[in-house]
């Protein structure tokens, strides 16, 4: 079925990374730790291998395309036809897409101030807002096409007796509004960080200025 496996993107993509980046669950995870893995000298040479990557796709230019276009690429009839009936592929495919939905939410939803160095909150705010519009056009395509896109589920058969269009415009309703409301809240989180700041900005400018 096209909309579970739209179901399955949105979880896999969007509100699963979203929460466990909400969750910043990194630093009780690490204390959870084993002393002897914690302290394991040879994670540092890998974190200064692996960071130019994970720096290059935090990038705030980097992040949005990158987010955006593995939605895209995945929905390419031709790429999902091989990719649903293909083990290896569909692996790569949902892996790839809960990877990038981790790196995007944690830039997006990551807990230290600019100060801190954590990415400008208006920054955070524009990436969330660019990357609406391509997941409404993507959807609304889905949505109102006439013809059946992605065939493949004629081949390997449908769970249940839904008609193909039906069933494609289901999945292009989950592409468009679930992912844009996503980003929606996601905004409001980023006012709440602002507004948190402020806060503690005027609480010690009071402490200061009382004699």
């Amino acid at each position: 079925m096209f909309f579970t496996h739209r179901a399955q993107h949105l979880v896999l993509h969007h509100a699963g990374p979203f929460l466990i980046a909400l969750a910043a669950p990194l630093p009780v995870l690490t204390d959870g730790l084993p002393t002897r893995i914690r302290h394991f000298s040879g994670w540092r040479p890998v974190a200064r291998l692996l960071r130019p990557v994970y720096r290059t796709l935090q990038h705030p230019l980097i992040a949005p395309v990158l987010f955006v276009g593995l939605i895209y690429f995945w929905l390419i009839p031709e790429v999902h036809f091989d990719a649903m009936l293909s083990t290896d592929l569909y692996q790569v495919m949902n892996w790839s897409m809960a990877l990038d939905g981790l790196l995007f939410w944690w830039l997006i939803l990551d807990r230290r101030t600019p100060q801190q160095g954590g990415l400008g909150y208006g920054k955070r705010i524009a990436i969330l807002l660019v990357v609406i519009p391509p997941q409404i056009v993507l959807g609304a395509y889905i949505v109102f096409s006439k013809n059946v896109i992605f065939d493949v589920y004629e081949v390997c058969g449908r769970a249940w007796p839904l008609d193909p269009l039906t069933d494609q415009l289901l999945g292009g309703l989950l592409t468009w509004v679930p992912a844009t409301m996503m980003s929606a809240i996601g905004v409001l989180i980023i006012l709440s960080f602002l507004f948190r700041d402020a806060r503690k900005e005027d609480a010690a400018d009071v402490s200061h200025a009382t004699p």
